[in-house]
């Protein structure tokens, strides 16, 4: 059976609380890569840590990002350009800085739209393309304008913990 939007699943005893810790810990399991957004505000420079984050489109060159609404930032990224940075496997303290548990200044560098970090994985500037309602995050979907990419290990989440994914289990640019 498919779920219609807005339809309300089933309870099996389980509280809607407790429902919601095992939804979470069921996601948890799909390992991801971890980036950070960041882009200029109206009054300042912003990050925020994320694991939400795919490609949608070669042509145009398109990227998509879920940002949680709770974010103090959130609703300052609407309509600006924006920057996702992907983080190497020695980068975990710069998520976590960006997270919420500020660490060391991190290190800028004046992207062509917008502002990025510097030394991370591969890096992809957005103008912003459209932004759509996804519950109690917002998807952002940006054209991406400019990017690259260095040689090193990934920094990857799942089941609630840092990993690293080896860069020789990454790319397959060469088989294309």
């Amino acid at each position: 059976m498919i779920a219609q939007p807005g339809a309300v699943p089933e309870r099996t005893g389980r509280t809607v609380s407790a429902r919601a810790h095992h939804f979470r810990g069921s996601l948890g399991r799909f390992a991801t890569g971890v980036a950070i957004v960041t882009f200029d505000g109206a009054t300042k420079r912003h990050g925020i840590t994320v694991n939400s984050f795919t490609s949608v489109s070669l042509d145009p060159p398109l990227v998509l990002v879920s940002i949680a609404r709770n974010t103090r930032a959130h609703d300052e990224l609407a309509g600006r350009p924006f920057t996702v940075n992907i983080l190497g496997a020695e980068q975990k303290a710069l998520a976590m800085h960006f997270a919420g548990s500020p660490g060391l200044e991190p290190h800028w560098v004046e992207g062509t739209v917008a502002p990025r970090l510097s030394r991370v994985l591969a890096y992809f500037e957005c103008k912003p393309w459209a932004a759509y309602d996804g519950g109690d995050h917002t998807l952002y979907l940006g054209e991406v304008v400019d990017f690259n990419y260095r040689s090193g290990d990934a920094l990857a989440f799942a089941s609630g913990r840092f990993t690293t994914i080896p860069e020789s289990q990454l790319g397959v640019e060469d088989l294309l």
